[in-house]
């Protein structure tokens, strides 16, 4: 075998060597992972939307209501997506518009080229005595004059307490089908249902996670906040011993791109292939000092800013000896804004040699962050950057990290009294 070709099958053979793929058992509930909920908002007829010709096609619509709304229940819409775009239900420009919003590509090995039911329809309106009733269509036949009329609990009279039971207790089983090992399953899964407001707003989520085994520990999976069932933006944690009810720590979940260490051994969470059925991770053979990312335990990705006031550069290396805090803000974000009171009190309280703060603005203009400076007379430095926001990952604001003496991450998503308790604690020392 020439050199050339040698090498490459034992780079392949390597590469392959370090690739985990471990199958999943689904199950009903939300396991370990605290639920999150997704609004439902009835279809507004507009011919000018680029999404009229996926809405659903009923057939019949539940009898006996008036003011009827209806729009559907979407399982997986990366799924959806590619199937919509090959049936011709979507321009290729809004797909392509679509993949650069998300910052997905589609896989399309693991993907059904022949449509498949992923979405599940319902409607809602009002009885003959004014109260709001929704019927799902459960067995997915688009036909809703056969799904039973419900009128879903409020949330002022659910016990959140007993969430996992009540949900699981009050769930509606909803079929539809996936794509698994090349071929178009159907299965089902539990929706659970709940209003607020005066009864005409809805929320929901699907009441299903998944399990698996690795080296003696179990692993649970759920797709994030249990608003689809797609698992492509995933949760991902060990699972230790959980009293009746109780949840795992929000520091001990990780997503996709993140790392988990088993057994004195890190890898990579690489995502689920729904297809195949499985959690894919890569083992890292690289100690933690060797590499990047934004979680509890590792090193923060090494930056270098121009500060906004003053020109001057700021480096992460330069920082290391002090506990830094790492505040990512919009000029938009309110809650961002809101915390400068408590970060300039915090900064007036402590010394730099021991603490700073450095603000990285992003999705934000010159003019908005100079005027934000001024009326808030904020002292402490500013880098106003995208590149920054993007390499740390973040999508939402604000958001925060906090580094030891040494450069690692011990803590995120500090705020207030808790931020302040814990630098205040941390100089002390």
């Amino acid at each position: 075998m020439p050199l050339i070709a040698l090498l490459s099958v034992n780079l392949c053979s390597c590469v392959q060597n370090k690739i985990v793929e471990l199958p999943l058992t689904i199950h009903d509930g939300y396991g370990p992972f605290v639920m999150g909920f997704a609004g439902m908002s009835p279809i507004m007829d507009n011919d000018d939307s680029p999404w009229k010709n996926t809405y659903p096609k009923i057939s019949k619509f539940p009898e006996g209501l008036t003011d009827i709304q209806y729009n559907y229940f979407e399982t997986n819409i990366y799924q959806a997506l590619y199937q919509d775009y090959l049936s011709g239900n979507i321009t290729k420009e809004f797909y392509e518009e679509l993949q650069q919003r998300a910052n997905w590509a589609p896989d399309t090995v693991n993907l059904s080229q022949a449509p498949i039911k992923t979405k599940i329809a319902y409607a809602y309106g009002k009885d003959l005595d004014g109260n709001f009733k929704i019927a799902v269509d459960a067995n997915n036949n688009l036909d809703l004059s056969d799904d039973k009329l419900f009128t879903p609990l409020h949330m002022n009279s659910i016990d959140w307490t007993k969430e996992d039971s009540i949900a699981q207790a009050r769930a509606i089983n909803v079929s539809f089908e996936v794509f698994v090992h090349n071929k178009i399953v159907p299965v089902s899964a539990p929706l659970f249902i709940y209003s607020w407001g005066n009864g005409d707003r809805f929320m929901n989520n699907f009441a299903q996670y998944a399990t698996t085994r690795y080296k003696g520990e179990k692993i649970a999976v759920s797709s994030r906040s249990f608003t689809n069932l797609s698992y492509n933006d995933i949760n991902v944690s060990l699972i230790k011993e959980l009293k009746d009810g109780e949840k795992v720590k929000r520091e001990d979940i990780y997503r996709k791109n993140e790392y988990i260490e088993i057994k004195d051994e890190i890898y990579k969470i690489l995502g689920v292939n729904t297809n195949k059925n499985k959690l894919v991770l890569e083992r890292i053979d690289l100690p933690k000092t060797q590499f990047f990312t934004t979680q509890v335990g590792f090193r923060p990705y090494p930056f270098e800013g121009e500060e906004f006031t003053t020109n001057a550069t700021i480096s992460l290396e330069s920082l290391k000896g002090r506990y830094v805090f790492l505040d990512f803000w919009a000029e938009w974000c309110a809650p961002c804004i809101a915390e400068f009171p408590h970060l300039k009190e915090l900064y007036s309280k402590t010394d730099r040699d021991k603490f700073e703060i450095i603000g990285i603005a992003g999705q934000s203009t010159p003019n908005g962050i100079n005027r934000l400076i001024e009326q808030y007379e904020i002292s402490w430095p500013q880098i106003l950057s995208d590149d920054i926001v993007k390499m740390y990952g973040i999508t939402s604001f604000p958001t925060t990290i906090l580094l030891d003496t040494e450069g690692f991450i011990i803590a995120k998503d500090l705020r207030g009294e808790k931020l302040e308790e814990q630098i205040l604690s941390l100089i002390k020392e």
